[in-house]
C-alpha cells in the first residue's frame, strides 16, 4: 500500500524532538509497526513520531464501548492519525464483566496483537515513564513490583519519554487530543496513585518521585529476565529443592501455570522445603500437592 502523504514537522519542536529520539533509539529495524490508538496525548504522540521517523504505521483504535460516545471517539482518533499520514483504522471489542481496567486491557491487547499478526507488524505501545513509575507501585501492592519492558512481544518506546512530553508534543503539532474521562475517576486505584499517591511521594522524596521509581522497575525486569532465562521446568522436588529461593518460586510458576500471590508460592515452597506431611495448596481452580518425590497439579474437583 502507498506511503499516506504526510505533514511538515515544524523544524522547533523540543517536546517532539523528545518522543522522535526515543522512537529513534529502538529504529534498529524498519519493520512495519501496529500502534494502539486511544486519541489522547501518548498515542497521538508515538504515531507521530514514528511516522516523522520513517516508520510504516497503523494505528488501530480499540473501541471498548466503555462510555456513550465511545465510537464518536474511536473515529476522532482515527482521523487524527490518518491527517498525521497513517493508515489507521478502529475496531469493537467486548469487554467482559469484572474488573473493568483488566477485562479492558484484555480485550485490548488480544485486539492488538490479532490484528498485527494478521499483517506481520510489531505491536507499539505509548506507555510513558509515569505509567511505568505507576505499574510498579502498584506490582508492589500486588506483591510483584516488576517493572514493564520496552520491547519484547510489546514494544513501548516512551518508557524514557514523561507525560508532560507527550502533551507538549502534540501542542506544538497542533493536535486536538482526548481526554479519557476515566483517567480522572478515583475509583480506578491507577487514578488514585497518580492524583494522590505520587504527588505525596513528591512532598515526602522533596522532588519528583517517577524517575527513581521508573528506574527501580527498569532494574527490577531486568533482574526477573535474568532470572527467568534460568528457570527450569521440573517437579522433581529433590531439583527444586536445590535451586535458590528465586529460582523456586519459577518453577512453581511453570508448574501450575496460573496466578500465584505470595501466600502461594510460599505455601507450595513449604512443600518442599519444609515437608511435615501438610495438605495441598488450593490455587485457582487446582491444587497443588506434594506425592512422594514429585509436586502434582491436579483440579480441586479430583
Amino acid at each position: 500500500m502507498p506511503r499516506r502523504p504526510q505533514p511538515f514537522w515544524p523544524d522547533r519542536s523540543p517536546a517532539f524532538l523528545k518522543l522522535r529520539r526515543a522512537v529513534r533509539a529502538l529504529a534498529s529495524s524498519e519493520d512495519p509497526v501496529l500502534i494502539g490508538l486511544s486519541g489522547g496525548a501518548d498515542s497521538l504522540g508515538l504515531v507521530a513520531a514514528a511516522l516523522a521517523e520513517g516508520r510504516d504505521v497503523l494505528a488501530l483504535c480499540v473501541d471498548h464501548g466503555l462510555q456513550p460516545d465511545s465510537a464518536t471517539v474511536a473515529d476522532r482518533a482515527v482521523a487524527m492519525a490518518r491527517s498525521l499520514g497513517a493508515e489507521a483504522r478502529s475496531v469493537k471489542v467486548q469487554v467482559k464483566p469484572g474488573n473493568i481496567e483488566a477485562q479492558a486491557r484484555e480485550a485490548r491487547y488480544k485486539a492488538l496483537m490479532t490484528a498485527a499478526a494478521a499483517e506481520s507488524r510489531s505491536v507499539w505501545v505509548a506507555h510513558t515513564m509515569d505509567d511505568q513509575a505507576e505499574t510498579y507501585l502498584l506490582g508492589s501492592l500486588r506483591g510483584r513490583a516488576v517493572g514493564m519492558p520496552v520491547s519484547g512481544t510489546v514494544i513501548r518506546p516512551f518508557l524514557s519519554v514523561r507525560r508532560a512530553d507527550t502533551v507538549a508534543a502534540c501542542a506544538e503539532l497542533g493536535l486536538e487530543v482526548w481526554h479519557d474521562p476515566m483517567n480522572a475517576d478515583p475509583r480506578f486505584r491507577r487514578v488514585r496513585v497518580r492524583t494522590e499517591v505520587l504527588p505525596l511521594l513528591a512532598d515526602i522524596h522533596g522532588g519528583d518521585p517517577v524517575p527513581p521509581l521508573a528506574a527501580a522497575a527498569s532494574l527490577a525486569r531486568d533482574d526477573a529476565a535474568a532470572l527467568d532465562a534460568q528457570a527450569i521446568a521440573t517437579a522433581q522436588v529433590a531439583e527444586i529443592a536445590c535451586l535458590p529461593v528465586a529460582l523456586r518460586r519459577r518453577a512453581y510458576l511453570a508448574l501450575v501455570d496460573a496466578p500465584l500471590g505470595p501466600r502461594h508460592l510460599e505455601a507450595i515452597d513449604s512443600l518442599v522445603m519444609d515437608w511435615h506431611g501438610q495438605g495441598p495448596v488450593a490455587v485457582a481452580g487446582f491444587q497443588v500437592r506434594r506425592q512422594g518425590a514429585e509436586l502434582r497439579v491436579i483440579p480441586r474437583s479430583t
